[in-house]
């Protein structure tokens, strides 16, 4: 019974600790935990942002600075990963994961997925899965450890993260005292927004195959006819 009770009092206190920065720093305050929760999972975006949202329903903050600090901080906190990927060995990552993924919530499996997912979309693979929570921020490591380039990286960082935040802000504000049942709507939304972009990476990178293929046919067209013996 006193485990139960303990178990309950957590979520309650982490969010009367958000509440409190967030009231004492406004937008810089969901700015530094929307970049902490990147470097720590464990500390949920879930909890920070619906409540920052209900908090500018209150009239204390705008929804849309708001938005626009929830995902600045949020991509700063990515961004760190993305170093690290580009700068680290994979070797190293995977040790440093075995070692310290119980303090990050990241472990080898979530960098092999991640990788799985970098490797079937691409570029698409980071606006995507900065919309599916346990991949938003491990996702940075492929791209750094595949030298995707800073630029677009930072670009498709954006746009997921604004669709992120802009999705539990508003949620929150929605919500508004009931803002903690932010939990039963965020998965079926979070899997319309998922399915949608997959599916238009999907067809992205369809179209863009189909578009090389003739290329190809044709190069090694012209190469068979350079091959054939002269009369």
């Amino acid at each position: 019974m006193e485990a139960v009770c303990r178990d309950r009092a957590q979520p309650n206190e982490m969010m009367q600790w958000v509440e409190q920065i967030i009231t004492r720093l406004g937008y810089i305050g969901v700015a530094l935990l929307t970049a902490a929760e990147n470097l720590f999972p464990p500390l949920p975006s879930e909890v920070i942002l619906p409540l920052a949202g209900f908090a500018a329903a209150r009239g204390e903050l705008s929804i849309a600075g708001t938005i626009a600090a929830g995902a600045a901080g949020s991509l700063l906190g990515t961004s760190a990963y993305y170093f690290a990927g580009y700068l680290v060995s994979e070797r190293r990552l995977k040790e440093w994961t075995l070692s310290y993924g119980g303090w990050t919530g990241i472990d080898d499996r979530d960098l092999d997925r991640a990788r799985r997912w970098f490797e079937r979309y691409g570029h698409w693979a980071i606006l995507i899965c900065r919309c599916v929570p346990g991949l938003r921020t491990v996702i940075s490591l492929p791209a750094g450890m595949n030298r995707m380039r800073l630029g677009p990286f930072l670009f498709y960082s954006s746009v997921g993260t604004l669709l992120w935040t802009a999705l539990l802000t508003l949620g929150g504000a929605w919500l508004g005292n009931s803002y903690r049942r932010i939990q039963d709507y965020l998965q079926p939304l979070s899997w319309a927004v998922l399915i949608a972009l997959a599916v238009a990476a999907s067809i992205y990178v369809y179209r863009k195959r189909r578009h090389r293929s003739p290329k190809r046919t044709v190069d090694s067209s012209s190469s068979v006819g350079h091959t054939h013996p002269q009369a």
